[in-house]
């Protein structure tokens, strides 16, 4: 699996951009059952884009589950409203939790599945490291299993009132 993705660094916003759209891709076509995205605001995340968001519909199929872990999700509900459409549709795949325990600039921008990762090292220039490396992976997704055990729920699919 993840055999069209590429391993090793990449540099720079575009190229980091590129890699999210081509993940979806990817993660519809060879049907990961699992994801976990993660950063501080995933302002700039490129998940208003059409094309992302219909990948993203394309992997929703039976058995999947998403998580995704942020600081916090105003950006995301002013800056992506097409993946919060999607979210509200898929909300019983989708566990949004919110984790304040690591300042904005600690927060690890990633993307993990069983088959392959991504980290930012560096969002603000949009540098980092992707790859399959089994290593990497179980190392990635330590961390984020410990920030996940230590936030809550967060950005509900809808607001209801009285």
């Amino acid at each position: 699996m993840a055999e069209t993705l590429p391993s090793g660094l990449f540099t720079g916003r575009e190229a980091f951009s590129q890699l999210v759209r081509d993940v979806f891709e990817g993660a519809a076509r060879e049907g990961w059952p699992e994801i976990i995205l993660s950063d501080a605001t995933f302002e700039d995340w490129p998940l208003r884009e059409r094309a992302v968001v219909e990948s993203l519909h394309a992997w929703s199929a039976s058995g999947r589950r998403m998580i995704l872990l942020a600081n916090r999700y105003d950006e995301v509900v002013r800056l992506h409203a097409r993946f919060v459409g999607w979210r509200r549709t898929w909300d019983h795949i989708i566990d949004c939790r919110v984790s304040r325990t690591l300042s904005p600039a600690d927060f690890p921008s990633a993307i993990w599945s069983k088959h392959w990762y991504l980290r930012r090292m560096d969002p603000r220039h949009g540098n980092g490291v992707c790859g399959d490396d089994p290593e990497r992976l179980v190392a990635l997704r330590e961390f984020l299993d410990e920030i996940i055990l230590n936030s809550s729920a967060g950005f509900p699919a809808s607001t209801l009132g009285l």
